[in-house]
């Protein structure tokens, strides 16, 4: 995208007056979506975002500048705006830059780019068809399939030039149906960090028969009753309740200014010792996986909770500076226009030895979250809300009627104490998180588990 030589001028200007450290990055994405609505091909859409930024560090203070003027005079602007915002000075740092090749291990053998759009549409019909056709309460069916093709380039005045390439690829299909008058809506929206051949592994029929399935279900189902009870928060996406109310809470973006539930914790026990999380960017091919972060450090494995015990936070440079840690590989944002900051990646419960059956069969009342939707959290108090998609209760260890309305309300930091069983069957699900460095793609996930006391609420 930008010559070596290039960024090297641009990074010299960036330090003119006084930076100790400057930043370059750039990148060219392009966002393809298809969707569908009506029986047939609402909208083909090509969506590209070009541009680069320039970041400067001075001690703790941090400027940054964004230009879609990617020439070398549009960039070397941008540089001095940048030099001239953060204050007087003069230059002391010689760059010299080398480039790095850190490998992809996320493999793709389809690259959504060289597949017809025909044939992206067979492939979305089959999942909205699926939905459509499920049952007579369906009344309306909406379907897209994203694929995105992510460049990147990053050099800074510590002498790195690197390249990433990130293709991924996601189904979304909704389905609204009615039962008696009620009418709720049933979602599907598998994503990984791959191209098409995504779909040997996920068959679009059962993504449109999961959003269905679970519409009807839901649509057909009484309120779900208020109170303090044991929750079942069933695997995969059910994994959102660590990432929101326990994740943002131990990212460095709310840790470095003490704004976080966890922050001056390292080392103490802030969980049920059955709890053991995780934050991997390492996955192959998983959604929230990358090569490296959006500074060029490579992507880790982050022990972030140890059968209880805080291990690590997920750090940035910036932020690093601060806390006195060194970048884990945390650093994410959505566009050259946002300053990136901490953020996770696939973040998870490890799974434990409890068996799904004996985690149901627990419970004398209660309620089995069986997929969970979304939600809010404080990360300085850790207090969340979060809605459940499809639940059920639970009676005399059984699984019983479908419950509607469910949410569920707590505190972080307690929810994590009260986790006292925790199953063997790690899924993920796939979400696109929002902070301050804009949307980005992660994975959440967890095994079944069981939270001995939470707040519910119901209609």
């Amino acid at each position: 995208m930008i010559s070596m030589e290039v960024c090297r001028k641009v990074l010299g200007r960036a330090l003119a007056t006084g930076a100790d450290y400057a930043e370059i990055f750039a990148e060219n994405t392009t966002n393809h979506l298809i969707s569908m609505i009506a029986d047939k091909v609402d909208d083909v859409k090509d969506a590209v975002v070009a541009g680069a930024a320039v970041r400067v560090y001075k001690g703790l203070r941090s400027v940054m500048a964004s230009t879609v003027d990617t020439s070398e005079a549009g960039l070397l602007s941008c540089a001095a705006k940048a030099a001239e915002a953060l204050g007087q000075g003069s230059a002391g740092i010689d760059i010299v830059l080398k480039e790095r090749l850190f490998g992809d291990i996320h493999p793709v053998r389809v690259v959504p780019a060289s597949v017809a759009n025909h044939e992206k549409v067979e492939l979305l019909k089959r999942g909205y068809f699926a939905a459509k056709e499920y049952a007579p309460q369906i009344t309306q069916v909406s379907g897209r399939l994203l694929d995105v093709d992510h460049n990147i380039l990053i050099a800074n005045s510590e002498g790195l030039y690197a390249q990433d390439r990130q293709i991924r690829t996601r189904m979304m299909v909704s389905a609204v149906a009615e039962v008696g008058g009620e009418t709720q809506t049933g979602s599907c929206n598998p994503g990984r960090r791959q191209g098409l051949e995504m779909f040997e592994e996920i068959d679009p029929r059962n993504v449109g028969i999961h959003a269905a399935k679970q519409a009807v279900t839901m649509a057909g189902a009484g309120y779900c009753p208020a109170g303090v009870m044991t929750v079942a928060i069933e695997n995969g996406f059910g994994g959102v309740i660590f990432h929101e109310a326990c994740g943002h809470s131990l990212e460095a973006s709310s840790v470095a200014y003490n704004q976080s539930q966890f922050a001056g914790k390292l080392g103490q026990k802030i969980a049920s010792e059955k709890v053991t999380a995780i934050d991997d960017g390492t996955i192959p091919n998983a959604w929230g996986s990358i090569n490296i972060d959006d500074e060029g450090t490579p992507a880790q494995r982050k022990v972030l909770i140890e059968k209880g015990v805080l291990k690590s936070y997920m750090v940035d440079k910036f932020n690093g500076r601060r806390m006195g840690l060194p970048s884990t590989g945390s650093a994410r944002r959505e566009s050259y226009a946002f300053v990136p900051t901490s953020r996770m990646t696939n973040t998870f419960i490890a799974p434990g030895e409890d068996r799904n059956e004996d985690i149901i069969a627990s419970m004398e009342y209660g309620l089995y979250a069986k997929e969970m939707g979304g939600g809010s959290v404080n990360p300085v108090t850790g207090e969340f809300n979060f809605a459940v998609n499809e639940g059920y209760m639970v009676r005399n260890g059984r699984i019983c009627e479908p419950v509607r309305g469910a949410s569920l309300v707590g505190k972080g930091s307690e929810i994590i104490q009260n986790i006292d069983m925790v199953g063997t069957d790690l899924d993920m699900g796939q979400g696109m998180c929002g902070s301050s460095s804009g949307s980005v793609p992660t994975n959440v996930g967890q095994p079944l588990i069981r939270v001995s006391r939470i707040t519910v609420g119901g209609r």
